[in-house]
């Protein structure tokens, strides 16, 4: 019973779900939005109606509708409407989905079923399409458009492109295909040499938005295959102009065409544009070249009747031209150094010079040639160098004052260079600094002299362990008022440079005046190493070697130094980067530390390895005095130990000589009354006979009887006074002393 009365809600469940599923969702409820498309962020409002004699199983019993926005409840009102029915009405003030299922339940026996659905869809009218631009292809004679596609509307849009003749007749010329936004008119649509209007529709269910109309003759934007350039030459006794030589694309002999040439020379930034060429003319003629120059040469072209909106060929494939060459020209820029030489009356010189321009070298430089004078109608005077590079070095003799320098090529060679050598004593400049002008450049300012000066000339040399001459790290000024100059020529980052500044005076050069620079920092590459130098107990000197100029990446502004032991907090201190030690004060005695340098630069600094020290317990000088007391102890010691050596009385003071009893005539002594009884000593020595063959009379101290007690002895020691006989034959024994137990002298 129990089972079965669990499973009858079910059962009733399911054939609820039946008879909506058979007869609800298609009469028993209907629901009906205010439109199925709507604007994005728009109030949407719909209803639901149920008829209850439709729906089976809910005959009977209240109706309660509700709702849901695909899977999340919204609240609606609802009432009875006519004939029985009941209508639920719902307004979703602001409808933000793009898209969303809207689904009228009903409740029956606690659970939601669902009789009704209804989708809206919400977005923009569509976005107006730009940029329309056409080109036809002669090949087929389609014309091919594009245009970009504005905002996504998040509704289906369709996308035509229209054009119309000048009948008006508008009429779909093609639609693009897989959301494309380009598409082809075929032949048959289109009125060659006419004006046609052609624009782009975009249409969705909130409205419909066009392109600008296009209104041009579709053989304006033709595109054509480029020209072929046939030939370039120079044309005679003008080497500067060359002329050249093409032939038309197929299909366009019979069209007026208007051709663009452009060139340029590797080293140009830019293409030179030649405009305004006649297509079916063939040829043209373009003066204004450089001698000896590479240049590479392109064509194009378009119908000359053609408006702004035609389209230019692709570029023809390039050709390239090297021009004439002919002598080099104008003047080169020289500078020298001069000191004189091993051998007596000579003069050494190292001259520099500026490779010419192009425009001036007219061609590829063979070489450079010096000589001490001019050449003079076809005599070539002695040549004392001769190089392809920008320097050299020779010996003149010591009045030497004037040499000359001149470029060649293969078509000949320039007018000679006069290079003056003069000497080096005219008045300095007050002033030189230099700052970064750029990662590749340093702007160089000075102060102008009072004297009238006709160039500068600027040195510049980067500092190396090793230094190598730089030919080309110069440059001159010849602006004489000038205060400033920027050097590009080589200039690399975290390099240093030193700068030297000459004013050309006339007839003297100036004494230089110099300054180093960067033209950017950075922190260094590594610090110094740290080396213990000496150590006490309460203070540590500490040295190090100055960092490579190459590793430092910029001027050392300070060294750093860091200390710490186990217990207090990191202690620094900064150094003056002109020193290369430091003495660390106020350490505690015994003490372990941790130290390191940090080597610092405008632009950072770098840590150092960590050194580990120990202090002492004693300073040198307390260790020092300690030595010398101990040193002074032993000789102390030395001394008295020879003095006691030496002086017999204070050594008879201090160890005086006893004499020994079992040597003494004592021994053959024996006592008169017992001579059989063996002789008894103190119990402080060790027992046994002694033998006594002497025995010496002592006198007692006056005052005291022999045999008593002495005070002076301990009482453990009595006084034991016996006679002694001396034995001297068979005969009678004879006494012949006494020895009393009281004190005694010798």
């Amino acid at each position: 019973m129990a089972r079965r009365g669990a499973g009858t809600p079910f059962l009733l469940q399911l054939s609820l779900l039946l008879l909506l599923h058979l007869g609800g969702t298609l009469g028993c409820a209907s629901v009906t939005p205010s439109s199925p498309i709507v604007p994005l962020g728009s109030t949407v409002t719909a209803s639901c109606t149920i008829q209850r004699e439709l729906c089976r199983g809910l005959e009977q019993g209240k109706i309660r509708i509700s709702w849901m926005l695909d899977n999340k409840p919204v609240a609606g009102s609802q009432h009875q409407g006519p004939g029985g029915t009941e209508v639920s009405n719902l307004t979703l003030p602001r409808f933000n989905h793009t898209q969303a299922r809207l689904w009228c339940c009903v409740e029956w026996n606690g659970t939601k079923q669902r009789v009704g659905m209804t989708e809206i869809r919400a977005g923009y009218p569509p976005a107006k399409p730009l940029n329309l631009s056409c080109i036809l292809n002669l090949s087929d004679y389609g014309l091919t458009c594009q245009w970009e596609q504005g905002t996504d509307s998040h509704l289906p849009t369709s996308v035509v492109l229209k054009c119309a003749g000048s009948r008006g007749e508008a009429v779909t010329g093609c639609t693009p295909r897989g959301g494309h936004s380009h598409c082809t008119v075929p032949r048959r649509l289109l009125q060659l040499y006419r004006q046609m209007e052609i624009w782009v529709s975009a249409t969705n269910a909130l409205g419909t938005a066009e392109s600008e109309h296009l209104c041009i003759d579709p053989m304006d934007v033709a595109k054509l295959d480029p020209p072929t350039l046939q030939s370039i030459q120079s044309i005679p006794f003008q080497t500067d102009c060359v002329a050249l030589a093409w032939d038309m694309a197929w299909g366009t002999e019979h069209m007026e065409l208007q051709c663009e040439l452009r060139y340029r020379a590797p080293e140009d930034p830019a293409w030179a544009l030649v405009t305004g060429i006649i297509g079916r003319a063939g040829t043209t003629q373009r003066c204004g070249f450089l001698f000896g120059t590479q240049y590479r040469f392109q064509m194009r072209c378009r119908r000359s009747s053609a408006s702004s909106l035609a389209s230019w060929s692709e570029w023809s494939p390039g050709r390239n031209y090297t021009t004439h060459e002919k002598a080099p020209t104008g003047k080169l820029d020289a500078w020298w150094g001069a000191q004189p030489a091993g051998t007596e009356g000579r003069l050494e010189v190292q001259l520099r010079w500026k490779a010419p321009r192009q425009r001036e070298a007219n061609g590829r430089v063979l070489g450079y040639r010096v000589t001490l004078s001019p050449r003079r109608r076809g005599r070539d005077p002695p040549t004392i160098c001769n190089t392809t590079h920008t320097q050299c070095s020779f010996s003149v003799p010591a009045g030497t004052r004037r040499v000359y320098l001149s470029a060649y090529n293969a078509a000949g060679e320039s007018a000679p260079t006069e290079v003056v050598l003069l000497e080096r004593k005219g008045q300095p400049l007050a002033g030189l600094r230099a700052v970064p002008g750029g990662e590749h450049s340093l702007w160089v300012h000075w102060e102008a002299p009072l004297a009238p000066v006709i160039a500068y000339v600027l040195e510049w040399q980067p500092v190396t362990a090793e230094p190598e001459p730089c030919s080309s790290c110069w440059q001159i000024e010849r602006d004489g008022a000038a205060t400033t100059a920027l050097i590009q020529d080589g200039i690399q980052p975290f390099q240093r440079y030193n700068i030297s500044l000459y004013p050309l005076y006339e007839g003297t050069v100036g004494v230089p005046i110099h300054t180093t620079a960067y033209s950017q920092q950075k922190a260094p590459s590594y610090a110094p190493k740290l080396h213990l130098k000496r150590i006490g107990k309460s203070e540590a000197e500490l040295c190090w070697e100055p960092l490579p100029v190459e590793m430092q990446n910029g001027f050392i502004t300070s060294y750093t130094i860091f200390w710490a032991n186990s217990i207090t907090h990191v202690a620094s201190a900064t150094v003056n980067p002109s020193l290369s030690s430091f003495v660390i004060r106020g350490l505690k005695p015994s003490t372990l530390y941790k130290v390191h340098i940090m080597a610092s630069t405008a632009a950072g600094g770098t840590n150092g390895t960590s050194l580990t020290l120990v202090t002492t317990v004693l300073d040198d000088t307390e260790i020092q005095f300690l030595f010398l007391t101990l040193g002074l102890v032993f000789v102390v010691l030395i001394v008295l130990l020879i003095c006691f050596q030496k002086n017999e009385r204070m050594k008879e003071q201090l160890w005086p000589s006893v004499p020994d009893p079992a040597n003494s005539s004592l021994g053959k002594w024996v006592p008169a009354a017992v001579p059989q009884e063996p002789l008894q000593v103190l119990a402080v020595r060790e027992p046994g006979p002694a033998a006594i063959s002497t025995v010496t009379v002592l006198e007692g101290e006056p005052g005291k009887q022999p045999g008593k007690e002495h005070p002076a002895l301990p009482a453990a020691l009595p006084a034991l006074p016996r006679p002694y006989v001396r034995q001297e034959g068979p005969g009678e024994p004879v006494q012949y002393a006494r020895v009393g137990g009281a004190g005694y002298r010798g």
